[in-house]
């Protein structure tokens, strides 16, 4: 059976060049970049050219990019670096934060920042939240269940005015964004963000998976969470993974190279899918902004039916997609721990009842859609008429 992946806002496969780039770093070019003889110093070399790539995509400099092993230690490494650096400061969140913001998050004195009936943020109401605790606000630019994407640049603008009000005793005010589902698209250049940290995960940009990075603005004052020999730049200790900087860095490269064709590409196949729903699966409805959303990520409530249900019928017949967040199960909210049997929290807070949020696809489209795909799709959406509650 060919398969139609419809998942890729959960793990893109790797491209095959991305692979071969890592390929030298698994065995010919395996050094220890920290030892002094020369093919250490080579493996040493070709992780700080991969940093240097990384910063000049960015727009930063190649000590304010820190490797990880992906989005969630890099969103740890952010909101507990900076949160453990100032202990008595407080973090704002967004209510419809990836669970590896809100758990971190959950340890510290922390609010939540509502969004709208869209997902997206009110920027008067998180103005009136920041005090002079307010240490760390993060958010997402692009949610990875409904694609809403925040107005991340008129975000930084309101703490840039709130932290030049701020005396030189008094806490900074930073600003974090977790991007992971953001570089296939869009620019992430730091001066036209205006943040202060910013996480990229290579899982989602056709790279590695465990593989990421921590973008740290020079002057930003981070606790550490991995204590030892102090590789990069002293915020995460232990042998560097080169194979895997080397594949994230590639893959960053590649998505960077064609983010804006591959937009175009990839927003018409969605807004065939919508026009095939409407033609189709008339009572469908999307969620998320009608305006402000990501190409790729499409959430859809089929009223009156089972999400798992629909789930599983479409798998059966070859089409893969999901109920949500991949990384839901048993996840710790800011609201406290919660298990995979409980609905959406950012369908939640866009206002969409538990029944509402139990019937509830996400669809999310990558390099492989085609517009078969996407046909054949609705074509199987529009014949389920049997799974009615």
């Amino acid at each position: 059976m060919k398969y139609i992946y419809l998942d890729y806002a959960a793990a893109t496969p790797m491209d095959p060049r991305v692979v071969m780039a890592m390929q030298p770093y698994f065995s010919q070019q395996f050094y220890n970049p920290s030892s002094i003889y020369l093919a250490g110093k080579a493996a040493n070399q070709a992780l700080a050219a991969a940093r240097s790539t990384v910063a000049q995509i960015l727009g930063a400099r190649p000590g304010e990019v820190v490797f990880t092993a992906g989005a969630t230690e890099a969103n740890n490494l952010a909101i507990q670096g900076v949160m453990w650096a100032y202990p008595k400061g407080e973090i704002l969140v967004s209510a419809i934060e990836h669970e590896s913001i809100l758990a971190p998050a959950n340890i510290f004195n922390h609010r939540v920042v509502p969004v709208d009936n869209q997902g997206r943020v009110d920027l008067g109401k998180l103005e009136k939240m920041i005090n002079a605790k307010t240490i760390l606000v993060s958010i997402g630019l692009v949610n990875n269940e409904i694609g809403t994407i925040q107005p991340l640049a008129d975000i930084a603008k309101i703490l840039n005015k709130l932290s030049n009000l701020r005396g030189p005793k008094d806490l900074p005010l930073y600003l974090h964004t977790d991007a992971a589902q953001a570089p296939n698209y869009f620019d992430l250049h730091m001066s036209r963000l205006g943040v202060d940290l910013m996480t990229i995960n290579g899982g989602k940009i056709y790279g590695p998976k465990q593989s990421g990075v921590l973008y740290v603005r020079a002057g930003v004052k981070l606790q550490p969470l991995i204590l030892g020999g102090g590789q990069e730049n002293g915020l995460r200790s232990g042998t560097e993974n080169v194979a895997g900087a080397i594949g994230f860095t590639t893959a960053l490269k590649l998505a960077n190279t064609k983010r804006l064709s591959e937009a175009k590409r990839v927003t018409s196949l969605r807004q065939l899918f919508i026009s095939g729903l409407k033609e189709n699966v008339p009572k469908a409805t999307i969620n998320g902004s009608g305006k402000y959303h990501a190409p790729h990520i499409l959430s859809v409530t089929f009223a009156g039916y089972d999400n798992e249900r629909l789930m599983m019928e479409l798998d059966e017949r070859g089409v893969q997609t999901a109920t949500g967040s991949a990384c839901s199960a048993l996840h710790q909210t800011v609201q406290g721990s919660a298990s995979s049997d409980e609905p959406s929290h950012v369908l939640a807070a866009i206002g969409l009842s538990e029944a509402e949020a139990r019937s509830t696809l996400r669809f999310s489209f990558g390099r492989a859609t085609t517009e078969a795909d996407i046909k054949k799709t609705i074509q199987l959406l529009g014949g389920f008429t049997s799974y009615k509650k």
